[in-house]
């Protein structure tokens, strides 16, 4: 049922809209570019395996799991 001006399903498509915009946001926010053998922050290996899952991944899994534990404590 259609609402005001709105037409049949334009909630759902803005809806559907914000979702595909968070997903662009999110997607840009991936690493890219060439990886790193050796994490940024603390120098350690990082783990071929982690390399092959995220291309151009820069940091070790605990640089990163402390990178959003930080980015979580701040946007409290």
């Amino acid at each position: 049922m259609a609402v005001g001006w709105a037409g049949d399903g334009a909630v759902t498509q803005q809806i559907l809209d914000s979702i595909d915009d968070a997903v662009e946001r999110a997607r840009q926010n991936l690493p890219s570019g060439p990886g790193l053998t050796e994490c940024e922050e603390c120098g350690e290996s990082i783990d071929e395996r982690r390399r092959e899952a995220l291309k151009g991944v820069r940091l070790c899994l605990n640089c990163q799991r402390e990178k959003e534990k930080n980015q979580k404590l701040r946007s409290l």
